[in-house]
This record gives structure tokens, sequence and C-alpha cells, in this order.
């Protein structure tokens, strides 16, 4: 198998919408999650997408991590790899973005790469280096309360520089709507300033194709699913990419019971939460118990059992910021998410157990919990549910699952409700 495009992501769901957005574009993509197994047989694409769970861990395990994903790859013949972060640039000042864009900029020799998490068709905008969510700056957005990685500064250029060991610049919006060769004489001004990564304003779909057209041309670039999208578009347009599909719509019905699991606390996810109560039986955890022991998990897999023959079913560890603060300050941030997320993993084990085989869930932190405790090893791409969602087709696994792993901030209020109506 030969590649075109290597893409190295920091969560799985941020994996699943670079892989949508990909697919969506016209390039065959397979997400795996973590570095595959050399025995592990996937199907000829043009993208891999490697899902690392390394956001929120240590910086040097973020590295370690990441430059093996680079490794494998590189060794498939990818002459471009993104480094695909959160379109909120979620990251504190001791990493991991900064960390991860030093350490696979040294390795691939590049002098000076592009950084945006920008993606218009989700709202996220960068003016002036300045990140907006939809209307508002980052430090005004919900994602100023953010439980692991709290955003307090719109600033990108600011930002990265507080965690990176290299200058970084800025290519405005004045350049890039100029076109390609304006953006690389930028670019070539600021390598010659010792700058070695430059945050690119993008605003308006269009933007993007530029984006891509000139990181294509260098060996690393770092962003969102946005930079993503304008990759695969240079692609196509250069003749890079294959036609054809290797997709999750491709496998006959999964069938049987489904169930959906929610652990973002955003505000999405919650009044996504709200809408399915009036829908289908839902289930709301208590935090505290989640982290106090195994009864609360014990709870949840005996309601699912009396309520799954009748349709699916939605057990809920989201609770509001305060009540998050409450457990966080009485066990500790990184402990108290941590046993949730597991607690979360245990319940879905369970489910599987008993037959489910339609799956979605509602998080980061808790998505990652889950497929790891799965033990699945890689998806194909299917259709898209809501922007940055698709359907994915467990590959390498005894029985197949239909997956939905969404970000805690994607989707409309009838998210679960349209995810198991695709999901067949």
């Amino acid at each position: 198998m030969t590649i075109k495009l290597g893409c190295i992501a920091d969560d799985y769901t941020g994996a699943s919408d670079l892989a949508n957005t990909l697919t969506r574009a016209g390039l065959r993509t397979v997400q795996t999650i973590g570095v595959p197994a050399d025995n592990l047989a996937l199907p000829e694409v043009d993208a891999v997408v490697v899902s690392l769970k390394s956001r929120s861990i240590e910086a040097h395990l973020a590295v370690a991590r990441s430059r093996e994903a680079e490794r494998w790859l590189r060794g498939r013949g990818a002459d471009h790899v993104l480094f695909k972060i959160c379109s909120t640039f979620d990251s504190t000042d001791a990493g991991n973005i900064g960390p991860v864009m030093d350490a696979l900029r040294a390795d691939c020799g590049e002098t000076i790469l592009l950084v945006t998490p920008a993606f218009p068709e989700t709202g996220r905008t960068v003016y002036q280096g300045h990140l907006f969510v939809g209307h508002v700056p980052l430090n005004e957005s919900p994602l100023k309360d953010h439980p692991l990685n709290p955003m307090h500064d719109a600033n990108l250029v600011r930002v990265l520089s507080r965690q990176s060991r290299t200058k970084i610049g800025l290519v405005d919006l004045a350049t890039v709507v100029r076109g390609p060769e304006a953006v690389r004489d930028r670019l070539a001004e600021l390598a010659g300033q010792g700058v070695g990564a430059a945050i690119i304003d993008a605003v308006f779909d269009a933007d993007l194709t530029t984006v891509g057209t000139v990181a294509l041309t260098h060996r690393v670039s770092v962003g969102a699913s946005g930079i993503g999208l304008g990759l695969a578009r240079a692609l196509v347009e250069s003749g890079g990419a294959n036609t054809g599909t290797a997709d999750a719509a491709d496998g006959a019905p999964v069938g049987g019971p489904a169930a959906c699991l929610a652990g973002s606390c955003s505000q999405a996810t919650l009044g996504q939460i709200a809408h399915a109560e009036k829908i289908m039986p839902v289930l709301r955890l208590d935090p505290e118990q989640l982290v106090a022991g195994k009864d609360e998990v014990h709870r949840a897999l005996a309601w699912a059992g009396e309520c799954l023959g009748d349709g699916p079913v939605l057990i809920a560890s989201s609770a509001a910021p305060d009540q998050v603060a409450a457990v966080q300050a009485r066990h500790g941030r990184d402990a108290a998410g941590h046993a949730i997320e597991q607690a979360m993993a245990d319940i879905a084990e369970g489910l599987v157990q008993t037959g489910v085989r339609r799956l979605v869930v509602a998080g980061g932190e808790t998505s990652g919990a889950v497929v790891d405790r799965l033990k699945i090893p890689a998806f194909l791409v299917g259709p898209e549910i809501a922007p940055g969602v698709p359907v994915l087709r467990t590959v390498g696994t005894t029985s197949e699952m239909l997956l939905a792993l969404k970000s805690g901030n994607f989707g409309g209020p009838h998210f679960f409700l349209d995810a198991l109506g695709l999901m067949r």
C-alpha cells in the first residue's frame, strides 16, 4: 500500500472528523486506531489517518507516539504528513501542539510549516492570527470552560509561541487572498527571519484551497480538518488521488441492538441528550458515583439490558460545568476524568458483550477510552451524519460493528437520532 497523504490525529473523534473530510473531498481514506500492526490488512487507499489519544497526555509521550506514527506513514509512501489538532486549538502552555510540531518539523528537516485550525464550514475561522468560534473570539466561547484544556487566549501566535521552541509568525488574510505565490513569498520572508512555523489566516472556504496548495509542497503541516480539506483538494487537482471507493457503505447491514454513550459536557452534547430524552430511554449517570466505584456501571448495564429489546438507549455521564468542577475539586481533574472515561468504557464493553453492534459515542476522551477498550484496530469511513462525523465500519475485528465518534461540540440537536438512522 502506497499512500498519498498521511495524517496523525491527537484524538479519535478528531481523526473521524478528518477522515470524513478527506473522504468527502474524494480521497479513499482509512482511520486506524494507533499505529497499525504489520499484519493488519488495509485496503488500497489514498490517505490514512492514524488516531492517537495524545491531546492531553504528557508532552514527551505525545511526541514519542506522534513520531512513531510519522515513521509508519512515511514508510508507506506519504510525502506529506498532517498533524491534526482540534479546531479550537485545545492545548495548554505545556503542550501538546507545540512540542509535537517541533519534533515532526525537526524529523523531516522542514524549514517552515503552516499551522491553522480554521474550518469555516464548522464556524472556526482565523483572522489576524486570532481564532474565532462562530462570531466570538475563542476566549469568549464556551471553550474557555473546557474541563481539560480551557482556552483563555484567542491569539494563536501567542499561544503557540508559549509552547514551541521555534519562532512563530503570521501569514495574514491579505496575503492569503492574493493566492499561493503570495503565501510562498511570505513564508520565504518569515523563514529568512528565523521563523519555523506560521499561523495562517483562513476566513472563507476558498482560503483553505490556497492553504492546502501551499502546504502540500512542504513535508508537514499542523491544523484541523479544514487544512485537511485544502490538502485533499490540492491532491485531487494535481491528479495525485486515485478513483474508486473504500468506505463503510460498502458492507452488508450490521443490524442488532444499538446504543448511545455520552461523556462530553459541551453545551451541544447536553442539548442533544435533552432532545434524545423525547425519543428514547435515557439514563443519566451520577459522575460522583462513577468515580467512587463500579456500582454505577452495573446499574447502567442492568438498565440497558431491560430496555434494549425495545430499541436504542442512551447512557450519559455528561453534566453541567459546575457539577464537573465540583467532582474535579473533590477528586482531582485528571483522576476524575480518567475514572469517568474508564467507567464509560466498562459500559461500552458490557453493551457489546450483550450483542450491541451499533454504537454512537459523544465526547473525544470518552470515544478514545471506548475504542481502546473494544480493541478496534481500524475503520472504513462511510456516510456523513453531521459535519465532521461519519459512520465508521470496523476493520480487523471478529464481528463487524458500526460506530459514530462525535466531538462534543459537533452535530445538531437531533444528532443521536440522525446517527442511528444512518447506522443500519
